[in-house]
C-alpha cells in the first residue's frame, strides 16, 4: 500500500518568500536532512507549498533531493535546468498592451457619463473607470511555467499531480471569491503542477493573476502563510514547517551586531512594502499555529524560520551568486544551531514519530554547506544526467545512514 493510500502521517509545509525564500528553505532543508534520522525529505507522505515554497515542495515530491535543488537555484551552473532569477523580471508587455487597448473605450464611456449631467457629476468620479486600464502586474510570470515545464519533463519527473507517488498540494487564492484552492486535491489535480505553482506565486501587483478553468488565481499567501492545515486535515501527525518571511528588526540587528542602525524608510517603497507584508503574514501565521495546538492536539507542528535580525534574509541580492551562497550557508548554519538549542523541546516530539536528532552531526564544528556540496560535486565528477546525480545523492545518503548506525558517543 502506498503511504498516500492510508492518509499522510508525515508532511512538509513550505511558505513563500520569493527567490530568497526558496534559497533559505534549501539551506534549512540541507541542515535538517543531515540532522534528522528517520525523516527522508523525498519520502514524506504529503507536501504543501505556497508561492516560492511550491517550487521546493514540487521538487521534493518529484524525488529531487535538497542537494539537487541547491545546484538548480544557487549553484545554477551545475544544474541541467538552471534557475535564472532574471526570468522573473521580464515586463508583462502582453498585459500592458491589453490594458492600453481598453483606454479609448473607457475614456469615451467616462466622457459620456460626465456630459449627461456635467453640473451635478464629479469629474474625478466620472473618469474613475479609467483605473481599469492599469495593468494587474508589472512582470510576466509565464517564465515560471516555462521553466518548471522543462524541469518536470526530465526523465523520471512528472508535471501531473496524479502521477506522483506522494501527495502534493499547491495553494493559490481564487481572486473572485477569496477562497483558498489546494491544487493537487480531489477535483483540482488535473491542473499541471507548473501552472499551479505559477498561480500560487502570482503576487498581486507584481505578477498578473493566472487563469485556470475560467477562474483567476493569485498568491496563496493572501489567505494563510503556510497552509499546514491542508496536511493536518488530511491526517498528518508530524508537520515540519519552514517560513522564510519574518519582519526585520533593524534596531535589534544594529545592537546585536554593532552595526550602524538601518532606516528601512531609506530603502524606498519596495522595502516599506516588503516589511509591511512580512509583518502582516507573520502575525497571521502565529495566530494559525496557536489554533493548530487546539484543533490538532494529537499532531506535532514544528516551525523553522530566520531570526528577525537577519539582515541577509532581508537585503540579499538574489542576482548575486556569492550572496545566494552566503544566504543558504547562513540558513544551514542557523538551523543546525537551532536544533541544538531546541533539542530538549524537539527530541520528544520527533521521537513520537520515529525521528531522532543526530547530535553528533550537529556538534561537528567542521560541517558547512559549502563543504558538503563540494564533497557531492567531487563524487559526481565525470557523471552525467539526472539519474547519475540521483544515484550519487542516494549513495551519499546510504553512507551517512550506515555511519549513523555505528555506535557513537553521546554529546
Amino acid at each position: 500500500m502506498k503511504p498516500t493510500d492510508r492518509g499522510p502521517r508525515t508532511a512538509l509545509a513550505l511558505a513563500g518568500g520569493g527567490p530568497l525564500g526558496a534559497i533559505y528553505e534549501i539551506g534549512t532543508l540541507m541542515a535538517l536532512s543531515e540532522a534528522l534520522d528517520g525523516f527522508d525529505f523525498n519520502e514524506l507522505d504529503a507536501y504543501v507549498g505556497v508561492s516560492a515554497g511550491g517550487f521546493i515542495a514540487a521538487g521534493l515530491a518529484n524525488g529531487l533531493s535538497p542537494a539537487y535543488m541547491y545546484r538548480m537555484f544557487i549553484d545554477s551552473e551545475s544544474a541541467e535546468v538552471p534557475f535564472d532569477p532574471e526570468m522573473l523580471l521580464k515586463p508583462a508587455f502582453g498585459e500592458y498592451s491589453q490594458r492600453a487597448a481598453t483606454v479609448p473605450a473607457l475614456l469615451l464611456e467616462s466622457l459620456r457619463e460626465y456630459m449627461r449631467s456635467p453640473l451635478s457629476r464629479d469629474l474625478t468620479a466620472s473618469f474613475q473607470r479609467l483605473s481599469q486600464a492599469i495593468p494587474t502586474g508589472i512582470f510576466n510570470n509565464a517564465g515560471i511555467n516555462d521553466f518548471l515545464s522543462r524541469l518536470f519533463a526530465l526523465p523520471g519527473l512528472t508535471n501531473d499531480f496524479r502521477q506522483l507517488k506522494r501527495r502534493l498540494y499547491l495553494v493559490a487564492t481564487d481572486l473572485d471569491s477569496g477562497a483558498s484552492v489546494a491544487f493537487g486535491s480531489a477535483g483540482h489535480d488535473h491542473v499541471p503542477i507548473a501552472t499551479a505553482i505559477q498561480a500560487s506565486s502570482a503576487l498581486p501587483g507584481l505578477f498578473p493573476p493566472v487563469e485556470i478553468d475560467g477562474h483567476w488565481f493569485v498568491d496563496g499567501a493572501l489567505k494563510k502563510t503556510l497552509h499546514a492545515s491542508v496536511a493536518l486535515k488530511a491526517g498528518a501527525r508530524l508537520v515540519i514547517c519552514i517560513n522564510p518571511l519574518v519582519p526585520f528588526d533593524a534596531m535589534h540587528a544594529s545592537h546585536e551586531k554593532h552595526l550602524r542602525r538601518r532606516k528601512l524608510i531609506d530603502g524606498g517603497l519596495p522595502v516599506v512594502l516588503a516589511q509591511t507584508f512580512r509583518a502582516i503574514i507573520h502575525s497571521r501565521m502565529e495566530a494559525g499555529l496557536a489554533k493548530y495546538d487546539i484543533q490538532y492536539k494529537d499532531a506535532d507542528v514544528i516551525l523553522f524560520e530566520p531570526s528577525r535580525d537577519d539582515a541577509d534574509m532581508f537585503f540579499t541580492n538574489m542576482f548575486s551568486y556569492a550572496d545566494r551562497k552566503r544566504l543558504s550557508e547562513q540558513a544551514y548554519r542557523k538551523t543546525r544551531e537551532e536544533l541544538l538549542r531546541r533539542y530538549d523541546e524537539l527530541a520528544p516530539k520527533l521521537a513520537r514519530h520515529g525521528v531522532t536528532i543526530n547530535r553528533a552531526a550537529l556538534a561537528d564544528p567542521h560541517r558547512s554547506l559549502a563543504r558538503r556540496m563540494g564533497q557531492l560535486k567531487r563524487r559526481r565528477a565525470g557523471s552525467m544526467g539526472l539519474t547519475a546525480l540521483r544515484l550519487s545523492d542516494t549513495l551519499d545518503d546510504l553512507a551517512r545512514a550506515i555511519k549513523r548506525l555505528q555506535p557513537r558517543h553521546a554529546v
